[in-house]
């Protein structure tokens, strides 16, 4: 499950928490993102169905970005598909998130 932006949600740990319905991994992560992202990250924020998921079980930050919103605005099921790829809004997520690239390098791949 490859979100709009690349990121494989599968190894996520909000997704992995969420559908392990692990605590543990919740406050784990709420605190690893917390000083990573200089955030309040509470465990009970650490919920996620998944990018792509149809449900309202999204990581607060997924409902407010940008390239999600414009993934589903095209209404394409990841960037990969848009005839825009890669936009300047992907290209600077890539400085951060280089495997999030390739996952969506590799889908294009396949078309």
């Amino acid at each position: 499950m490859i979100a709009c932006c690349g990121i494989n949600c599968i190894e996520c740990p909000a997704y992995i928490a969420t559908i392990n319905n692990d605590d543990a991994k919740r406050k784990e992560t709420a605190k690893e993102w917390s000083e990573m992202f200089n955030a309040d990250i509470k465990p009970e924020d650490i919920n996620c169905e998944g990018c792509l998921s149809e449900g309202n079980v999204l990581f607060s930050h997924c409902y407010e970005c940008s390239i999600r919103k414009c993934a589903r605005g095209k209404r394409v099921k990841n960037c990969a598909y848009c005839s825009e790829f890669p936009c300047q809004m992907l290209s600077e997520f890539f400085d951060q998130v280089p495997e999030a690239k390739k996952n969506l390098e590799d889908i294009r791949k396949r078309f």
